[in-house]
């Protein structure tokens, strides 16, 4: 190992021992901003430190390669410590630089990231900044080559103007409403654990949770009843609770986005009395047959029963958003191919409850996408990807 990567790991080292140190800020931070309950903040930190201690784990995939220079995001209000793990940590293993912002929505958390980073060679966090001057301004510093930035549709649609400015643009946009399918053979326990906790985790305000559950006629009531006894443990409350599971959600726009999908489901039948009481929401576990195609952040959960396997996998397939899918049992032949070339990540009978962080991460279509370019040629693609093997070339 050459001294300049050695001297990176040590970086990245350095930087997980500050996180660490303040794990317990952190923690208050994000239930200040955002009403993230504290249990989901303290396993964000744990993930985060745990990734940047191993990145010697992904030195093959930056050997040989050359950095891009400066490496700039606008980070999104979920999960901010497991994106500066994940594209700072990839940003400075591959010998870039790494500027970023934090959403608007987390200024606390925002001037923590700012401390923890103060004098760190490679690392340059931005506060006080509206993010819209931040995007200008990385726009207009040809320094930045690299850009990443998250939101709604119409976000991707503005950056995506600005692709010939950078030699990288990155856009995770919205994650849709995830399905995940119980096949008839779906092993009940590790399927019902999995929906639960993927569904309700910090409020349901993960790109990567679940909202819609498309289950087979024949095991739908009992897993159903599966479901209904777990719900006790989904309670909503003082983020600094470590029994809370929802928080109170905070940023309007998610509370707007929850409210427009709740207003299109067409003949709901709520299993759990739900709470809409301004900032406190949810949980929303119902039943119906049409759960809408449209972006959604938020407590929220849809059973769906089908007749045939068959019938959950041509359901899904036609999503807007297809960002992730899951399944438990064995799905139909032909399914698996079908279900892999239309989303972006898929995970087979998975037995963690938020995704690990070296699995491949994005999604296809309007969820998501990299405009990279190539030889002065602008090429647009989608998919799963690895940060570390993309932010050098």
């Amino acid at each position: 190992m050459s001294d300049a990567m050695a001297l990176r790991l040590e970086i990245l080292q350095q930087l997980a021992d500050r996180l660490e140190q303040r794990r317990a800020d952190f923690m208050t931070a994000e239930g200040e901003d955002i009403g993230t309950p504290c249990t989901a903040v303290a396993m964000e930190m744990d993930m985060a430190v745990s990734h940047l201690r191993t990145m010697e784990l992904e030195v093959p995939l930056v050997t040989g390669k050359a950095p891009y220079g400066t490496v700039a995001a606008i980070l999104p209000y979920d999960a901010p410590p497991v994106m500066v793990a994940r594209v700072g940590g990839a940003a400075i293993l591959g010998g870039n630089q790494f500027r970023f912002s934090c959403s608007s929505q987390t200024p606390r958390t925002a001037q923590l990231f700012a401390e923890v980073v103060a004098g760190l060679p490679g690392f340059t966090a931005v506060v006080g900044m509206d993010n819209r001057e931040f995007g200008r301004a990385c726009v207009d510093d040809p320094q930045v080559r690299v850009f990443f930035i998250s939101g709604g549709g119409e976000v991707g649609a503005a950056y995506e103007k600005q692709a010939p400015h950078f030699d990288k643009l990155f856009f995770a946009g919205p994650s849709g409403l995830p399905p995940v399918i119980l096949f008839q053979d779906a092993p009940l326990e590790a399927a019902v654990k999995f929906v639960v906790g993927r569904a309700f985790i910090n409020g349901g305000q993960y790109c990567t949770t679940l909202k819609r559950a498309y289950i087979h006629r024949e095991i739908y009531d009992r897993v159903k009843g599966m479901i209904l006894e777990r719900m006790p443990e989904v309670q909503v409350g003082d983020p600094r609770d470590p029994k809370t599971r929802i928080g109170p959600i905070k940023v309007e726009r998610t509370r707007k986005l929850l409210d427009r999908a709740l207003a299109a489901l067409q003949e709901p039948h709520f299993l759990v009395p739900p709470r809409r009481d301004g900032e406190w929401q949810g949980p929303f576990l119902l039943e119906t047959f049409d759960p809408p195609d449209t972006e959604m952040f938020g407590p929220f959960l849809a059973l769906v029963p089908v007749a045939a396997d068959t019938v959950a996998v041509d359901q899904v397939l036609p999503s807007r958003y297809p960002f992730l899918v899951a399944w438990f049992g064995t799905p139909p032949p032909g399914a698996q191919d079908a279900l892999t070339k239309k989303f972006g990540m898929t995970y087979d009978n998975p037995e963690f409850v938020f995704t690990p962080l070296r699995l491949p991460f994005g999604g296809k279509g309007d969820s998501g996408w990299i405009i990279e370019n190539r030889n002065g040629k602008l090429v647009k693609r989608d998919g799963a990807f690895i940060y570390s093997a993309e932010l050098v070339r």
